[in-house]
């Protein structure tokens, strides 16, 4: 039997006692998958009226419609900063209230809105579909945000799992068609690289939470099973070229499949001269945090999220720190 790296107490304590864990997917299982999530209630996203949430419909690059909702606490005032949140679900699965609580809450501790974008799924909708849904959601902010309430000036995109890996190529192909700029990227447990073939991901196979059949079952949804020169727009880890991007924060479990992609990644960017804090959280699992949100550990990484979001955007508005008390320059300059 393969060694593998110990799990965290509370996080083994959770999985055990929670039915419906995704470990293995098979292409057959897509639609049963989609049937039985329970997405959150807009209850759940205004938290029950500290939070705003304003759904909208924006054009996408090809014409076809997005559907965005933004999160804004309910009394904020003025142009806020911006989340643009990308959802998890592998690829194959998922909606824009996906995660949407969980950065809403993280996001409006600082004051900052959150855009979540309903990009298209996989099979139905292959590369390049989800990230030019993604990349035009980021555009939107830049251009229409301003009449949201929204600072196209102060905006960082993030989001989690299938969405942290499109928010990194979201990332590049923005770096690579100049723009708009964005202040950082927040990537975590972020799916980035369709060769899946790491040694974490033999090493967690069969075990924890999306393991790599799972990962080849939405790698292959999104760009067929014959993949030759895939481009980082599509995969991540393929960019041979890291530089120019903005700071990135990457958190993952020791247990899990994406764990040794996530730090080949960060090394490139350190390689290349790139502003990059990786986290690597003893014990978790795949989602862990959204397993055991009380787990000693899950706080302890969204602090992390939250202390660094707190140091880019201070970063970006000439602030002092750590009191956070300070004047604004006239035009914040996005850190690149």
């Amino acid at each position: 039997m393969t060694a593998r790296p110990p799990l965290d107490p509370e996080i083994a304590a959770a999985l055990a006692r929670t039915p419906g864990v995704v470990t293995a997917l098979h292409p057959g299982e897509i639609a049963g998958l989609r049937a039985r999530a329970q997405p959150p209630t807009e209850a759940d996203v205004t938290a029950h009226g500290r939070r705003t949430l304003e759904r909208l419909r924006i054009d996408g690059a090809d014409g076809h419609g997005i559907d965005v909702a933004v999160a804004r606490p309910a009394d904020a005032r003025g142009a806020l900063p911006v989340l643009v949140h990308v959802h998890g679900g592998g690829l194959v699965a998922g909606t824009l209230l996906d995660d949407l609580p969980a950065a809403a809450e993280l996001a409006g501790d600082l004051g900052m809105a959150v855009v979540s974008t309903d990009y298209r799924l996989a099979p139905e909708h292959p590369f390049p579909a989800a990230i030019d849904d993604v990349v035009a959601t980021v555009r939107w902010v830049a251009a229409d945000g301003p009449a949201h309430g929204l600072d196209p000036d102060r905006v960082v995109i993030g989001g989690v799992s299938a969405g942290g890996g499109l928010a990194a190529a979201a990332a590049l192909r923005l770096r690579d068609e100049d723009g708009p700029a964005v202040l950082g990227q927040l990537l975590v447990c972020p799916m980035l690289d369709e060769h899946n073939d790491s040694s974490s991901a033999a090493q967690m196979a069969g075990a924890g939470a999306w393991d790599r059949t799972a990962n080849e079952t939405g790698w292959s949804a999104y760009l067929g099973r014959e993949r030759r020169d895939v481009s980082p727009w599509a995969s991540a880890a393929r960019a041979t070229d890291l530089s120019g991007l903005p700071p990135a924060f990457l958190d993952v479990g020791s247990a899990e499949t994406f764990r040794d992609e996530v730090q080949r990644y960060a090394a490139g960017l350190w390689a290349a001269g790139g502003d990059a804090e990786l986290h690597v959280w003893a014990g978790g699992v795949h989602g862990f945090d959204a397993l055991a949100p009380d787990a000693a550990v899950s706080r302890a990484a969204r602090a992390a999220r939250a202390s660094w979001l707190r140091r880019i955007l201070a970063r970006a508005e000439g602030l002092a720190l750590p009191s956070g008390e300070g004047r604004r320059r006239s035009a914040p300059a996005p850190i690149r």
